[in-house]
């Protein structure tokens, strides 16, 4: 497939340009600003010891997350949801996917009595801004677990974490099975999906839904391995940014 098919000169199966800069924020126990192309997201972890009361007692932790899009972060501005005084139902779900998700790799036992909110705050964005949260938010967890270790919040031999976690979006656009879509694809996709796959490749979660046409499963199976390509690509920048430092 020609590089001149897609408007940004990628193949179908290409990463828009990943950027991942660890530690953005000097406060939180945990950061990463990410950029999946022009969309980019800062994702900050904040370690709390202890743990909501409905957990209290149990020798497990607690992971969550919360997402959110500054007023500025598309063309037109939005208002803050705190000001209308309603979070929103994507803001929910989209909150919800990134919480479940880093959940599915850490061992809330192995975390102990501690709690870990994961903030994703969208400060621009063009496409897959879900996916990029998820891909930074791991990034911040890793390094808000070490945080607690070396405050002895979590012992040492004690491993949280059993995987490692990223995310992608993928689509059909006139029939063609694509990676990482930006804003003008998704628009104008007939499929539109968000995968979020571990470092082993195993799946957590799949949401795909036909904008179009209804797809058939030989194209599922070609968007999951399209999804699974992205996702062992995007697993070796976030080791490559953990082992950075």
């Amino acid at each position: 497939m020609s590089n001149d098919f897609r408007k940004d000169g990628r193949t179908a199966g290409q990463l828009r340009p990943i950027t991942i800069e660890r530690g953005w924020s000097d406060q939180a126990e945990g950061s990463a600003l990410i950029s999946f192309g022009k969309t980019r997201v800062l994702c900050t972890a904040s370690f709390t010891n202890g743990v909501p009361r409905w957990k209290q007692g149990k020798g497990q932790g607690w992971v969550t997350a919360e997402y959110s899009m500054l007023p500025r972060s598309t063309n037109d501005r939005m208002d803050r949801e705190a000001v209308k005084g309603k979070i929103g139902g994507r803001t929910h779900e989209i909150s919800r996917l990134i919480g479940r998700s880093l959940r599915a790799v850490v061992d809330m036992k192995a975390l102990g009595e501690n709690t870990i909110v994961i903030d994703c705050d969208v400060l621009q964005a063009d496409g897959g801004t879900r996916t990029a949260a998820i891909t930074g938010a791991y990034v911040a967890l890793v390094d808000a677990i070490e945080w607690a270790r070396t405050k002895k919040f979590i012992a040492q031999k004690s491993q949280p974490l059993i995987d490692s976690l990223s995310a992608v979006s993928v689509g059909i656009i006139d029939g063609v099975p694509m990676l990482d879509l930006a804003y003008v694809e998704d628009v104008r996709a007939e499929t539109d999906m968000n995968v979020v796959v571990t470092g082993r490749g195993l799946f957590v979660e799949v949401q795909g839904t036909a904008e179009g046409a209804p797809f058939d499963r030989t194209e599922l199976d070609a968007l999951l391995d399209l999804a699974l390509a992205g996702t062992a690509e995007l697993a070796e920048i976030q080791a490559t940014a953990l082992g950075s430092a």
